[in-house]
């Protein structure tokens, strides 16, 4: 017995010990939120029951008790109602914590032996973070409370929360090539993040993340944000015969817009201002067949695009304005036999574009290409070349066009000639042009002795001796003189001749014409000045 009673004494000392040593140290921090229970520890050293505690709060009494006022009928709270309790432990019990009990509490419990023992415990009162919200503008809002904003925008994101005693706010995103990331934090109430010419990467899912500095308690509020987005271009418009032949089917395409747009084949109707639909989808590509009958000359086939992308006020289509087949080409085409030929057609004008080939004969039969047959297109201009032509390819060819509106076809009319057909022909060139240059050669030997021309009987002039000489003198006073000259001897043909001169006096021989001598001196003068004349037989 009494060495129980000793060693309950040396524990009683130890525990004492460690308690004041624990009390001299630190003291025990506890955060709670209003509207918690939270518990206040004093005597945690041992399994020892305190016999009177009493809690101060800033020097000021809060609650007390103890096991021996619970044992003698006493409240184990005198002073702060059923809200503050003092448990047999020594430790205060405050249920549903407001912002004024946050302080400074000392414990004071007495142990059994009179011992004493203090403890110290700070207790924080954290609110928050509450009412956190997000902003994001400009954007469209959907039908599901997503965000939409366009690429090239500028976008601004601000975020809102409430805590105390402090909060840090932060930006968080997660994309299809990133998670999780942190685009900017700052304590406060209010955190602004701003992104210029916003591009498609910055898709994804926005987080406005409120964090209480002092019970580091987190809120989000998440927002998902889309960016749309469409291609500069506009659609494509195309078309291709269906299976059926009285059918046509037309497509319209416009790749490269997120997300896909609504693409509508319609005719606006120039009467009532009004569009007839032929087709409408949400879809990158929309194929529509038509029956020919619905098609006409003229007519204006339009494929519109229907995006939230597409800036108001512009229009993004394609259009087919229907045009039947014009052919062109020479109706008549000659070949010589043995040879190649070519035969041309032109189309240029159809829409949709119309398939062009070339036929043979009244039956209209395909032409199989191969040697003989060369079958070529160059853009519009298509073209049937025949080598070695015979009389077996004279006949009629058909230029054939077709496309949904009609169907037309030219004739060819293609005249095999034989070489024998042209050397009649050659012969005739060969003779027109033999008597043209013997008409040039007699015609020119003609002009060249013109000076020898025999007019008359040129016997009488060969049997007639008696001949003059004219002389023809060139005068400035234009004074003319007649002298006798000795006639030329007779040349070896036996006809006879005359010799004629000219001369040019000056204006001082022929003014004195009294001068008894001067025909005589200019006689001599001729006869000295003698020089060969031609000669004219008469």
């Amino acid at each position: 017995m009494k060495g129980d009673s000793t060693a309950a004494l040396l524990l009683l000392c130890f525990l004492s010990t460690a308690v004041v040593s624990a009390d001299d140290s630190t003291e025990t921090t506890l955060t709670a939120s209003p509207g918690d229970i939270v518990l206040l520890p004093c005597y945690t050293a041992g399994n020892v029951t305190p016999s009177v505690t009493t809690w101060l709060k800033d020097g000021r009494t809060v609650a007390s008790g103890g096991a021996s006022e619970a044992a003698g009928g006493l409240p184990v709270d005198s002073t702060g109602g059923q809200r503050l309790t003092v448990l047999h432990d020594g430790s205060l019990n405050i249920r549903g914590v407001i912002a004024g009990d946050e302080g400074n509490y000392l414990c004071n419990s007495t142990l059994p032996g009179d011992i004493t023992f203090r403890a110290r415990v700070l207790l924080q009162v954290a609110s928050g973070p509450v009412n956190v919200s997000i902003s994001i503008n400009p954007v469209t809002v959907l039908s599901n409370g997503t965000l939409v904003t366009y690429r090239g925008s500028s976008i601004s994101f601000d975020c809102f929360g409430s805590s105390y005693p402090s909060q840090q706010l932060t930006w968080a995103f997660r994309g299809a090539s990133s998670s999780n990331n942190s685009l900017m934090s700052t304590s406060g109430l209010w955190l602004e993040y701003k992104m210029e010419e916003i591009q498609p990467s910055a898709q994804g899912v926005y987080t406005c993340m409120a964090q209480n500095l002092l019970s580091h308690r987190t809120a989000n509020k998440s927002t998902q944000l889309l960016v749309y987005y469409v291609p500069d271009r506009h659609p494509e418009c195309m078309w291709a015969p269906a299976q059926d032949s009285s059918h046509v089917q037309f497509n319209c395409t416009w790749f490269g817009a997120y997300p896909s747009p609504t693409l509508l084949w319609v005719e606006d109707q120039k009467a009532d201002s009004k569009r007839r639909i032929f087709a409408s989808e949400v879809t990158d590509s929309l194929l529509v067949t038509m029956n020919r009958s619905l098609l006409s000359s003229g007519q204006t086939l339009t494929c519109a695009v229907q995006h939230l992308a597409v800036p108001p006020g512009t229009e993004k289509s394609c259009s087919l304005t229907l045009k039947p087949p014009n052919l062109e080409s020479e109706p008549l085409v000659t070949a010589l036999e043995a040879t190649s030929v070519t035969l041309i057609c032109t189309e240029s004008v159809s829409t949709p574009p119309a398939a062009t080939e070339w036929r043979r004969g009244p039956q209209q039969e395909n032409i199989i290409p191969g040697s003989k047959y060369v079958l070529t297109e160059d853009g519009p201009v298509f073209k049937l070349t025949i080598h070695n032509v015979s009389k077996d390819d004279e006949g009629v060819y058909f230029c054939r066009s077709e496309n949904p509106l009609a169907v037309r076809e030219l004739e060819v009319y293609l005249t095999v000639k034989t070489s024998s057909t042209y050397t009649g022909a050659i012969i005739g060139v060969f003779i027109a042009a033999l008597i043209v240059g013997s008409a040039a050669i007699v015609a020119k030997t003609v002009y060249s002795s013109r000076h020898r021309i025999c007019l008359g009987d040129c016997s009488r002039a060969t049997e007639d001796d008696g001949g003059d000489v004219l002389s023809l003198v060139e005068s400035e006073d234009e004074l003319f003189f007649q002298d006798a000259v000795p006639r030329l001897p007779p040349i070896t043909n036996g006809h006879h001749t005359t010799l004629v001169q000219i001369h040019q006096i000056p204006l001082s021989d022929h003014v004195d014409t009294g001068t008894p001598d001067a025909g005589t001196q200019q006689q001599e003068d001729s006869a000295q000045t003698e020089e060969p004349a031609d000669l004219v037989t008469f």
